[in-house]
């Protein structure tokens, strides 16, 4: 799920070692728009914290700059922005399950599951490859391939902003999120956006 089409797994096969090498992950490669002007949005965080600041954003966009521009794998004019997975992230990798086990998320498979494509519940964990859920109103846990999902993302509630605001409280951070006043209750990524071409 970090990357969606062949186009995007091609550039995550790119971008990766790039990422790597400035200690960081990716977590999601989309190429999203037409023909005439696309946009690739990259998201990345430090893999021991998942966060990732401004600065490393700028640094990434830079380093993948140069490999794209040497490369020059997409077509036509692109706009290139890495960002943060943000504080409502996707969970891309089985890892991710474990990290945010306990938190809510709404899942989406590419296939019918009991009826069903669409889940949310409380995050249990993994179970071998699959995903496992406690489902709202269900009383079993449910587990659901991980190969079978096509999108999964932490819902934005309660209990996700105590946790990130305990996050930045254990790393001496202010309360202040740095947001203008008045989006306080919309967490933005950290975004570095340029026009490589």
């Amino acid at each position: 799920m970090r990357a969606k089409t062949a186009e995007d797994r091609q550039l995550l096969e790119m971008i990766d070692p790039v990422a790597e090498s400035l200690g960081l992950a990716i977590v999601r490669v989309r190429l999203m728009g037409g023909t005439l002007r696309r946009r690739l949005q990259i998201m990345a965080e430090r893999p021991s914290d998942h966060d990732i600041s401004v600065e490393q954003c700028a640094r990434l966009s830079r380093a993948v700059s140069e490999v794209l521009d040497a490369a020059d794998p997409i077509a036509g004019e692109y706009m290139l922005e890495v960002s943060s997975p943000g504080i409502d992230r996707p969970l891309t990798r089985l890892e991710d399950f474990d990290t945010f086990q306990g938190l809510e998320a709404r899942l989406e498979t590419d296939r019918m599951v009991e009826g069903r494509k669409r889940f949310k519940g409380a995050l249990a964990g993994v179970e071998d490859d699959n995903v496992a859920v406690d489902l709202d109103g269900e009383e079993d846990t449910a587990l659901i391939p991980f190969a079978w999902l096509s999108e999964a993302k932490l819902v934005l509630n309660d209990d996700l902003l105590k946790r990130g605001a305990a996050i930045r409280a254990a790393r001496g951070e202010p309360e202040d999120d740095g947001l203008p006043e008045g989006d306080a209750d919309e967490p933005q990524p950290k975004t570095t956006t340029k026009d490589p071409r």
